[in-house]
């Protein structure tokens, strides 16, 4: 069922994890793109950017994104998606890198929600439609990604409104503190939900990583894997680098008698522009 290349997208930082938590993480963003590069080399197609300020602090700031994207591109071919997510960030910061850097993604977080039942992780309609907007007048694509269930509609209004071209990439994100729980039923019914033809990829927050892993290669779909949602490759051992779970999931993939893509392989499979 599904494609026999499989695309491994790896997120690299995130906005959550930190040095205490494990001392592997990327801060700097000579740090961020040389494990970019290194997850490339391990079998990622992918690599999807936060960036953080000295302190680890999560920031839009445009002069660490264009570091870290220009000393990628120096490096490998790997597809570049950057993060418009940044609490507390105005719609025109959240857009800024993508616009002017044109990677071949960006996220499109599609709908609001409650964070970790201790903030709001705000994504108004405003904002939905201004992205999606850009995305299209700068030809990147949006990775749509998908806490629960009622962002489907908002993606779907998007769509009849011709913000996001077809077929679209969704992105589910499951076991995040208020969205959709990481258990095989919930991604099932998301995969069933999606319109046909759509691309979709995966992942698991913590624990939960593997089983999602699993299922959403059982169900054709592509991967994610990366320090931003998950610290360990097993418990009590940290992964060393992002690389390394990068890895583990070049193996696994080869037990579905699958392929990593390589980014030209996942360019196609996207739809997106030749570089």
């Amino acid at each position: 069922m599904g494609n026999d290349k499989i695309i491994i997208s790896c997120a690299l930082v995130g906005g959550g994890t930190t040095r205490q938590q494990t001392p592997y993480v990327p801060y700097t963003p000579q740090e961020i793109a040389d494990q970019a590069v290194d997850a490339y080399k391990a079998g990622a197609a992918v690599v999807h950017l936060h960036m953080r300020d000295d302190n680890g602090v999560p920031t839009m700031d445009m002069d660490r994104f264009r570091y870290t994207v220009n000393s990628i591109r120096e490096r490998c071919d790997v597809l570049i998606n950057l993060t418009s997510a940044n609490f507390g960030s105005s719609i025109e910061e959240r857009i800024r890198p993508f616009s002017e850097l044109r990677p071949e993604l960006a996220s499109l977080d599609a709908g609001t929600m409650n964070w970790g039942h201790s903030s709001i992780f705000e994504n108004s309609p405003e904002f939905l439609e201004t992205a999606a907007r850009k995305m299209m007048e700068v030809d990147v694509k949006p990775e749509i990604e998908i806490f629960d269930a009622g962002m489907l509609d908002n993606t779907n209004y998007l769509m009849k409104k011709g913000l996001i071209k077809e077929p679209p990439y969704f992105q589910f994100v499951l076991g995040a503190a208020g969205g959709m729980p990481a258990t095989v039923k919930a991604l099932l019914y998301l995969v069933e939900s999606i319109p046909t033809g759509a691309n979709w990829s995966a992942f698991g927050i913590g624990k939960s990583s593997l089983e999602i892993m699993y299922a959403a290669l059982a169900l054709g779909g592509n991967i994610r894997v990366g320090l931003e949602d998950g610290i360990y490759m097993k418990k009590g051992v940290l992964a060393k680098s992002n690389a390394e779970m990068v890895e583990r999931a070049v193996r696994i993939i080869k037990e579905f008698n699958k392929e990593a893509a390589t980014p030209d392989e996942a360019r196609a499979i996207l739809g997106l522009r030749k570089k």
